[in-house]
Parts: C-alpha cells; structure tokens; sequence
C-alpha cells in the first residue's frame, strides 16, 4: 500500500534527511587516495549518530555495513571493505539514515582526484538525470513520466541506464511502495499524489546496461566492467511539483 504523509510524518522525514545531507557534506573532506572504504564507513556512523540519527543499512535483510560503498564498476551495495580509494577512482556512498521511526535515503558519486574529462562529465550527466527527473514530478503526474525523462537524458548522450534497480517509496520502512523504475513511458503507470515521499536514484552506467551479483550476494557490477555513477534524492511530492528532503 502506498502511503500519504502527515505533516508530522514529513517533518520527521525532513529531520532524518537533514542528517543525511550534513553527513554527505562532511565526509567529502576524507575522500582522499589511501583512506580505506571501512574508514569511510565508519566515519559516517560516527557522524550520523553525533546528529541524532541512526544508520539503518547496518543489518537490513543482513547487510553487513552501516552504508553501500561502491567503487568505479560497482553499481550498487558494495561492502566497505580493507581496500583503500585512489586517485581516478568513482566512489559511490549511498546510506539511510534513520530517525524517530522514519528513513531518508540518498547517493552521490565522489570523483576521488583527477580523471578524464569523458569520465567527469558521466558523472556530472547521470546527476542531472536525477534532476530531470524530478522536474516532472508534481501531484497528477505519472510514475512512467520519472522514468522517461531519466533514460531520454542518459541516452542522449550514449549511457545505459540500469533496469533491474529502481528508486522506491519510503517512509517508516527503508523500501516501501511503488517501485520507481528509472525508465518508462510518458503518462503511464501510476499517479502520483501530493504527500508521497519517494527515492528517486538513477543508476547509469558508461558501457552497456547488463549488470551481474558479486558472489557476496549484495554487490552488483557492470558485465562490461564498464563505469558506473548513481545518485539519489529522498523527495515530497507536492501540489505543483516536489520539494528535496534530503537536502539543507
């Protein structure tokens, strides 16, 4: 079932996605070549419960890490593990936090040092992919609207964009419904209204869309070994468009 938020609801949201915000602001300083992806990991539990809230990746369905840390060909879920960031590497940091019962939920791509400008400007696109997203989003708009206005953008410029993850509904639950798929069809699918929440979180890769698990059964990769970015926007949908959650 999908849900309406009560401004006592969205309130809270706004608090656990203020969190999420300030942690992804303040752990860029540390993203330098030789910190390991366990050091990052668990900085951002410190920071997140310094601010109140609480990591609620750590032990969903099992996953072992207080965020998803994924590097270069990584798309989603990686482990933080021993191994440590280098220069021209993209590492993806994607977390939840949660408070007083509610979640928020966002990703963003960190270019560690230099890379090429082919690489920098993937990066740059599949966040404005987020963007155009979001733009059509408003109370009576369709789900499908989300998902075209991403994949028409990622295509223009050459990229995949990657079918078998999708952004998602959330609120007192981390994955709650409707699935919101980053491709689709203009005016299908279902209507939004004025008071859902949704994570919206393209997912592009540079090479081809075919994707694959890790044998860790969490981390998924690109089949070509191929690049990929990602980021994400807890968001509330509103009257005459959306307003970002996870944001100042």
């Amino acid at each position: 079932m999908i849900s309406i938020k009560s401004p006592r609801e969205i309130l809270i949201m706004k608090q656990a996605g203020h969190i999420n915000y300030l942690v992804h602001q303040e752990i860029e300083k540390y993203l330098k070549p030789g910190t390991s992806l366990k050091k990052i990991d668990s900085l951002i539990k410190t920071l997140v419960e310094k601010q109140g809230g609480t990591c609620s990746c750590y032990g969903y369905e099992g996953f072992p890490s207080n965020a998803c840390i994924s590097l270069n060909d990584e798309v989603v879920h990686g482990i933080p593990d021993d191994r440590k960031i280098k220069n021209g590497d993209l590492l993806k940091i994607d977390f939840t936090v949660r408070k007083d019962g509610y979640e928020s939920d966002m990703t963003k791509t960190y270019i560690i040092g230099t890379v090429k400008k082919e690489v920098e400007d993937f990066v740059k696109r599949t966040e404005q992919s987020l963007y155009e997203g979001l733009k059509v989003i408003k109370h009576g708009a369709k789900l499908g609207d989300i998902g075209y206005a991403i994949s028409s953008y990622a295509h223009k410029y050459g990229y995949s964009v990657v079918e078998e993850l999708t952004g998602h509904g959330i609120g007192s639950d981390m994955h709650e419904e409707p699935e919101v798929p980053n491709y689709g069809e203009k005016d299908k699918g279902l209507t939004l209204k004025e008071g859902m929440t949704l994570a919206i979180e393209p997912m592009l890769n540079m090479g081809s869309k075919e994707v694959y698990m890790a044998d860790n059964n969490w981390t998924i990769l690109t089949d070509d070994e191929s690049y990929s970015a990602h980021f994400e926007h807890t968001i509330l949908v509103t009257k005459d468009g959306y307003e970002i959650l996870t944001g100042e």
